[in-house]
């Protein structure tokens, strides 16, 4: 089964999870919500494609906004959502989630007539279900008539194809209307009509897993050991146990006496922030061994694991883990009884996972206040009008993206004191979008918002890229470079709480002859990385060839998940840019180039005196910014050509 297209297809839940902010309050007391992909089968798919396998979604959105939302996410993470059917008549489900204590996670589900639950029969398709190595299902979908259908004829086609049948067993009493519909919380009701359906059904898996409650529900009764029996007196199924703390225990073939006395591995103990979601990442940490048929103790290593991972974050599915955290956390995990405190995994959580690839960006700056401020005056134009010019220039970003083909290429740098309509103009195009943060011409580092920059942060879509423009002299007076240090540290600390890419544009001395020197760069950026900051951008002035290598290195060796470095244009001709783009024509880090007045300030200036008019601005900025383009292209061919004696690749 090797050969097949997906690893696995889950069919049940997906919805939209509204996490309260606000920890330690009840949820009557909530003033805001983070918005996250949820629903245990949704959670289960992305977790397994954010641990590199080949998961799909199979259920309905509503054709809502959130419905969207969770399409685009699960597509982002690499989950197939071609059978993530969209719903005209019902509404994406909803689910109002806090955390009160350790042990108090109120939630309300609100999924009346939702779209999720009106997958009928008619949506499974045969062909879908036999491209898959397994189906995981979860008990939810068993709960009503019509997903009940749905399940059993995907179960059906698993069975004829030979793909692996999962139950994740998913008891939520209120969903099966056993209490009532405020009562999310509740995790355990006995019911013996909840107990004869599962019973029907469970011998159509190959595994079932389940807490030790929800086996008790699935076996009947209030013992275990007997509820086990039962429930393998109607299946052959491997039977895994979640033991929360405790591990898990798994029961292979005949039930024993004591669950202890089942194979049981135990997890690494943590600081519990948050229960919900647990079972979802150990489902989809199980199954990414599981699936690639390694020893059982190891897929329950995984599984331990990822649940650990997520019960010390907010959030399910933005908390489930990537291989790369998985694997440091199981290299370290004697020592990470809070792995949330843990640097190394913070930073491997923001940028291991799936993130949009930025390989060759052509990014229009303008970003300038002060700047555009002063030319407005010496043009005789109104302040007034610079915001107007702002979003003329996103129209020239727009027509260049058309004109030269830079879908998924193209970005801008832009503030929001001139520039509030341009960002919201440019926002949700799929563009690289840079804002601003520093003081203009501060030094020591001040921010635009005060000190408090996570306050304003928290209010940015968090599609905009933070963007610091620091003068950084690693020799210089020992007060001011501490004062820029606590002001960067600070700001990183800020970007990690909030979600949101951090570029720093740091700018050294000049010498006596106006250069800016690499090694200077060098020692800035090493300087920076000593103090634990590792930001995703760097933007700089272009270095000597000779400097390139050095810096590749320097980034390689203390981040390699930074995205790159953008170079900046300082107002050069073309000409100098040039020789620029072909001195780092061969790094491995360089990304792209983030240049601003080379290309706007003739036409802005003309327009602000009122020698040209709207079109005739947007048509010479587009026609600079290409020209600069194609400067940027001729010297990544020159990149893309093989050295002598070496065979060409490209970068």
């Amino acid at each position: 089964m090797n050969d097949r297209a997906l690893d696995a297809i889950f069919l049940g839940r997906v919805a939209v999870d509204l996490y309260a902010q606000q920890t330690g309050a009840r949820l009557e007391d909530v003033a805001s919500f983070a918005k996250y992909l949820g629903g245990s089968s949704a959670n289960a798919a992305f977790g397994l494609a954010r641990l590199g396998l080949r998961s799909a979604m199979l259920s309905r959105v509503g054709d809502d906004h959130m419905g969207r939302f969770l399409r685009e996410t699960l597509a982002r993470e690499g989950c197939d959502v071609s059978r993530l059917r969209t719903d005209p008549d019902r509404l994406t489900a909803l689910v109002l989630l806090g955390i009160k204590d350790r042990d108090t996670f109120p939630l309300i589900f609100h999924r009346e007539n939702c779209a999720d639950m009106a997958l009928s029969a008619a949506d499974i398709d045969e062909d879908f279900i036999a491209s898959s190595r397994a189906l995981a299902i979860t008990g939810t979908h068993l709960s009503s008539a019509g997903v009940h259908a749905a399940s059993l004829r995907a179960l059906e086609f698993a069975r004829r194809h030979g793909v692996r049948s999962v139950l994740d067993i998913d008891y939520r009493p209120v969903l099966w209307g056993l209490t009532g519909r405020g009562d999310g919380e509740t995790r355990f009701i006995a019911d013996d009509g909840v107990t004869r359906h599962l019973q029907s059904v469970l011998p159509l898996f190959d595994l079932v897993v389940g807490t030790e409650e929800e086996f008790l529900v699935a076996g009947g009764g209030s013992d275990l050991i007997a509820a086990l029996r039962a429930v393998r007196a109607v299946t052959s199924a491997l039977l895994v146990v979640k033991r929360g703390a405790r591990g898990c225990s798994v029961i292979e073939a005949a039930v024993p006496a004591d669950i202890d006395d089942a194979p049981t591995y135990r997890g690494t103990r943590v600081e519990v922030l948050n229960v919900l979601g647990a079972g979802d990442a150990f489902m989809a940490g199980f199954l990414s061994g599981w699936l690639r048929d390694e020893p059982i103790e190891r897929c329950c290593a995984y599984a331990n694991a990822c649940g650990a991972l997520v019960v010390s974050r907010h959030g399910c599915a933005p908390a489930m883990p990537s291989r790369a955290e998985l694997d440091y956390f199981l290299a370290n995990a004697e020592r990470l009884r809070r792995p949330d405190r843990d640097e190394q995994l913070a930073h491997l959580h923001r940028v291991s996972v799936a993130r949009t690839q930025w390989d060759d960006l052509h990014v229009f700056a303008f970003d300038h206040r002060s700047q555009l401020f002063e030319l407005a005056r010496e043009c005789g134009a109104p302040e007034s009008r610079l915001p107007r010019l702002k979003s003329l220039l996103v129209q020239a970003v727009d027509r260049a993206e058309r004109s030269l083909d830079l879908h998924g290429r193209i970005g801008l740098l832009c503030d929001e004191t001139y520039g509030q309509d341009a960002l919201d103009a440019a926002t949700g195009r799929r563009w690289w979008i840079g804002r601003p943060v520093e003081m203009p011409g501060s030094n020591p580092l001040e921010f635009e918002y005060g000190r408090s920059i996570g306050t304003q942060l928290s209010r940015w879509p968090l599609e905009h890229v933070v963007k610091c423009l620091v003068q950084f002299d690693p020799d210089g007076d020992a007060r001011t470079r501490i004062e820029q240090e606590t002001q960067l540290r600070g700001l990183y600390d800020a970007v990690r709480a909030s979600g949101h890419e951090l570029l720093l544009e740091v700018i050294p001395p000049a010498d006596s002859e106006g250069r800016r020197g690499g090694e200077r760069v060098l020692r800035s950026l090493k300087r920076i990385y000593n103090l634990g900051i590792r930001p995703q951008w760097w933007k700089l002035a272009p270095l000597p060839m000779r400097d390139w290598d050095a810096l590749d290195a320097l980034i390689e060796e203390r981040d390699p998940y930074c995205r790159g470095v953008l170079l900046l244009g300082l107002n050069a001709p073309f000409a100098e840019l040039a020789e620029g783009f072909a001195a780092a024509s061969r790094s491995r880090s360089c990304r792209g180039f983030a240049v601003g007045r080379s290309i706007f300030v003739e036409p802005a200036r003309a327009w602000l005196r009122g020698d040209i008019d709207d079109e005739t601005l947007v048509a010479r900025a587009c026609a600079s910014f290409a020209e600069l383009a194609a400067l940027w292209a001729r010297s990544r061919q020159v990149r893309c050509a093989p050295a002598a004696g070496t065979v060409g690749h490209a970068a």
